[in-house]
């Protein structure tokens, strides 16, 4: 692919988010009610391509549950106030009227509380016996140590998230978690990332992963781009990732991984657009966080925004628009796509002529600057 000249000594590709381009309509359409959005990875089926992203503004057992019922799957964050506190509510309500200017500073306290492990198992086990698949998360640091309290509680899907996460972090402090042997030696399929390039993705497909997740630090809560200087557009980072698993059907096989979108995606276009460059699934928080039954009540935050030594995001106020069902499933009150997402998505793929969404990842797309 062409480079494009930044400086004498420097050149860098150029690369596209996911408002630079637009989905192309068919010669032929659909009925929308004659579209398939399920998905399905490894033994579990959805009947929509959703993760919820694992922040405490979003996901607490009873909205994991709830995200269950509906047909996705909430991803419960197993570092955060629901393994570190007994009852998280009163500070919930109190990171809900913080001040913006103490938000951070009093965020890093209240999460500088440690984890207590069998909370961890409490609350799998909550959400399992709702009768929902149930989805945790562990970053790449605390896998180690605590993956067996979320194997003995009964996750069906594990998932290791960070920043960014790759398959040979070198360290000369400790040892570092060995993805590959660590997959393999567990029965439960294993979603991780973030990454975005090619070849961090292939990587990561070749330690035995189910799923990789692209992306880092591009969401609503974040700041990564400001503090680190780190960011690659979405629209760019899925088609890469995506030919990551075209290319790594081949050497393996026949392996599938599959390959879900994370952050960047604010409205129900973001997500088409997402699938439409090769992406399987998405994982959102921001969406979500308006949500009426949302722990953060309005607001947002996550994992990044309470690190004890350099915050990279920060708690944004998103407000609250509706009910969960009305923000995954309508009746949208809304005409600026923040409702009925997956309402949008069938609507979208019917459009551009597709039924099933490993079709839709074929349409045609183009560039149109915003």
């Amino acid at each position: 692919m062409a480079q494009v000249e930044i400086g004498l000594g420097k050149a860098g590709r150029r690369a596209y988010e996911l408002d630079e381009i637009g989905i192309v309509p068919a010669r032929r359409t659909r009925d929308p009610e004659e579209v398939s959005i399920a998905w399905q990875i490894d033994a579990y089926r959805f009947e929509t391509p959703l993760m919820v992203s694992p922040m405490d503004s979003v996901v607490s057992p009873k909205t994991a549950v709830a995200v269950g019922e509906l047909g996705g799957l909430g991803v419960l964050d197993l570092e955060g106030l629901w393994t570190r506190y007994e009852d998280p509510e009163p500070l919930l309500a109190e990171i809900r009227e913080l001040d913006d200017a103490a938000a951070t500073k009093r965020l890093q306290d209240i999460y500088a509380a440690p984890i207590k492990e069998e909370l961890i198992g409490l609350r799998i086990e909550e959400i399992r016996r709702a009768g929902v698949t149930t989805a945790a998360r562990l970053s790449p640091q605390r896998t180690a140590q605590y993956h067996k309290a979320v194997i003995d509680a009964g996750v069906d899907i594990f998932v290791i998230r960070g920043t960014t996460v790759s398959a040979e972090h070198v360290s000369g402090r400790a040892e570092p978690l060995n993805l590959k042997q660590f997959i393999y030696d567990l029965d439960v399929p294993v979603v991780v990332g973030g990454c975005a390039t090619y070849t961090a993705a292939l990587h990561l497909m070749r330690t035995g992963a189910a799923g990789v997740l692209v992306g880092f630090g591009g969401g609503s809560g974040h700041t990564t781009r400001s503090v680190l200087g780190v960011a690659v557009p979405m629209a760019s980072a899925v088609g890469d990732v995506a030919a990551a698993r075209r290319d790594y059907l081949d050497e393996s096989g026949g392996r599938y991984v599959h390959v879900i979108a994370d952050g960047g995606m604010t409205h129900s276009g973001d997500i088409a657009k997402a699938l439409a460059c090769g992406a399987d699934a998405v994982m959102v928080g921001s969406p979500l966080a308006r949500a009426a039954e949302a722990p953060g009540g309005g607001y947002h935050w996550g994992s990044e925004a309470h690190h004890n030594e350099l915050p990279r995001g920060e708690r944004v106020n998103v407000g609250t628009i509706g009910t969960l069902q009305a923000i995954l499933q309508g009746p949208s009150s809304s005409s600026d796509g923040s409702m009925n997402l997956m309402g949008a998505l069938r609507r979208t793929m019917a459009t551009s002529g597709y039924t099933e969404l490993k079709e839709f990842q074929r349409v045609e797309v183009v560039v149109a600057p915003h």
